[in-house]
């Protein structure tokens, strides 16, 4: 906390010395913070063009995880093959986790502008690629590079706005860029089953091309953040090539452990287990690389070294395993449990994505005007635990009106820690770490997602096979048995349709509910911790003086910095 104000003191100084006499006092200041400029006065015009650029392509970023979620029977079968069809959303997803570091130390080599409008390009030309497959392997191909783009976007949206606005200002801006987030990630599914319904699932990615193009020319002619031009080949010796093999390496291993545990081959068998030992494995090597061989980290350890950060690490990690885990199995609960459509399913999960996404949105504006996010970030882990905990209580006959509200509560909590954890770690690092900080806790969330999603799954199969002398008792034959195990229940709640048996439909659906309350009690208890998290970070100020960010090789904090 002292080292952190002593910086933002030391800021401050920085620009009193360059605005008036950048003599003796800079030059004492330069061994302890890169030099920053004051920042050129931008009209009101540029701005929102630039903020609006850098939301659209936001938006279809977040738009691309979810849109293909409706539309997979008909590019199976308009592409002929539902071989590895899972893949069309994972290739995306795992893609998006692993590069978004990489893209934010390439924007702090050559900077922001020409970094960013190359992953523009590349998402544009990935989304054509897509719109024009002709079989499936080419559709995967496609979607793992438009991840990889998508990884990038995100990422050097957060941190292109860091770079524009004064931490203060910022927050009114990450609030509206989170409300942009929520508002495609919940029309997806609806825009893309709507385009495969009426037009053709390719338009999917054809949407794509138009705002890639409007982003690109405004981004091009009117984004004026620091350009270093650095050397091509003096920035390629200055990548942390070890850090960067590395990190793909143990990410890679990992997810796709996941990804292939109780799809593709069982848990216990050595492919998954191999494959997850080695991604953990890699861990610790990757913070050998970090810590005593690159020169440039990738993912700087001292972005950790306050008890403050890590605990926002920690805040923000639960919070993506319990927001991940609720978008995802709250909707598998209304369509096994209340036996509701696809689109019907996605329709209830509205209120929790409007609630989250208008809450967003307000709470940039109050950090904006108060300067305080503590009270906004602990406010959030109560209502995110109470709302999750609410979810407890579902049965198979739980009205649907009580539901929404659960959302209305879980939702609100969830929206109130999109931003401000990256807004409490921006405040304790140096200002030439905000990008590797923005990309590191970007990075976490994506791997707590990950885990989330099959650690609740497991714990759905566990239930679902506890559930089997029940099921058995009532009377189902072995092919329902088989149906509603715990390895196909996820896969098979279409069958419950097929039950006539009143008591036995009972006895299902009270099977699927018991099973998914589970998971929401693994997430209440995350919850606590998130809770408990958020007492140990601290509030720092909030500048309302904005200093131009410098990048280039010149101004990246080196490993040995004795800062």
């Amino acid at each position: 906390m002292t080292d952190s104000i002593q910086l933002v003191e030391l800021q401050s100084i920085t620009v009193s010395a360059e605005t008036h006499s950048p003599t003796t006092a800079m030059q004492n200041l330069s061994a302890q913070v890169e030099l920053e400029d004051v920042a050129s006065p931008r009209s009101r015009l540029r701005l929102w063009m630039i903020v609006i650029a850098l939301n659209a392509v936001l938006f279809i970023s977040a738009l691309d995880q979810t849109i293909v979620a409706t539309t997979i029977p008909a590019i199976t079968a308009d592409l002929q093959s539902a071989a590895g069809y899972t893949w069309i959303g994972g290739a995306y997803l795992l893609a998006s986790a692993v590069s978004g570091p990489i893209w934010t130390k390439t924007s702090d080599i050559w900077g922001r502008k020409p970094i960013l409008l190359v992953s523009v390009l590349t998402f544009a030309a990935a989304s054509l690629i897509a719109a024009l497959s002709i079989d499936i392997n080419m559709l995967i191909a496609a979607r793992g590079l438009q991840g990889t783009a998508a990884g990038g976007l995100a990422q050097l949206v957060a941190i292109s706005t860091s770079d524009i606005f004064s931490l203060r200002e910022r927050a009114l801006f990450f609030g509206l860029q989170g409300g942009v987030y929520a508002v495609a990630g919940s029309a997806g599914p609806l825009i893309g089953g709507a385009l495969a319904q009426y037009v053709s699932w390719r338009w999917c990615f054809w949407i794509n091309l138009p705002i890639c193009g409007l982003a690109f020319i405004l981004l091009l002619l009117l984004l004026d953040t620091h350009n270093p031009r650095t050397p091509l080949t003096v920035g390629l010796k200055a990548i942390d090539w070890h850090g960067t093999i590395t990190m793909l390496a143990m990410s890679l291993l990992f997810l796709l452990g996941l990804n292939f545990g109780g799809s593709i081959f069982p848990w216990n068998s050595a492919t998954v287990i191999s494959l997850i030992v080695l991604g953990t494995a890699g861990i610790g090597v990757f913070l050998y690389v970090e810590s005593a061989v690159a020169r440039y980290p990738l993912m700087p350890l001292s972005v950790f070294k306050h008890v403050s950060n890590n605990m926002v690490v920690l805040l923000a990690v639960g919070h993506s395993m319990i927001n991940t885990g609720v978008e995802f199995y709250l909707p598998l609960y209304f369509q096994s449990v209340k036996q509701k459509s696809p689109l019907m399913s996605g329709l209830l999960l509205l209120p929790l994505m409007v609630v989250a996404a208008v809450t967003d949105i307000l709470t940039g504006i109050a950090i904006h005007k108060t300067g305080r996010y503590i009270d906004l970030l602990r406010t959030g882990a109560v209502l995110m635990t109470i709302g999750t905990g609410l979810y407890i209580s579902l049965e198979s006959d739980t009205p649907i009106a009580h539901i929404i509200g659960f959302e209305v509560v879980s939702g609100t909590g969830v929206a109130l820690l999109y931003q401000a954890p990256m807004l409490a770690i921006h405040n304790f690092v140096k200002q030439p770490d905000v990008a590797a900080a923005t990309a590191s806790l970007g990075f976490l969330r994506t791997i707590a997602s990950a885990v989330s999603i099959v650690v609740g799954g497991v714990l759905f199969q566990n239930g679902m096979n506890e559930q089997q002398m029940n099921l058995q008792t009532a009377g189902l034959d072995q092919t329902a048995l088989h149906a509603f195990s715990g390895d196909h229940a996820a896969a098979s709640f279409d069958a419950v349709a097929l039950i006539t048996d009143i008591a036995q439909l009972k006895v299902i659906l009270s099977a699927y509910a018991w099973s998914i309350r589970n998971i929401f009690i693994l997430y209440a208890c995350i919850g606590g911790l998130t809770m408990i998290a958020s007492l140990f970070v601290k509030q720092g100020h909030m500048s309302e003086v904005h200093v131009e960010t410098k990048t280039g090789i010149a101004h990246m904090t080196p490993r040995d910095n004795k800062e």
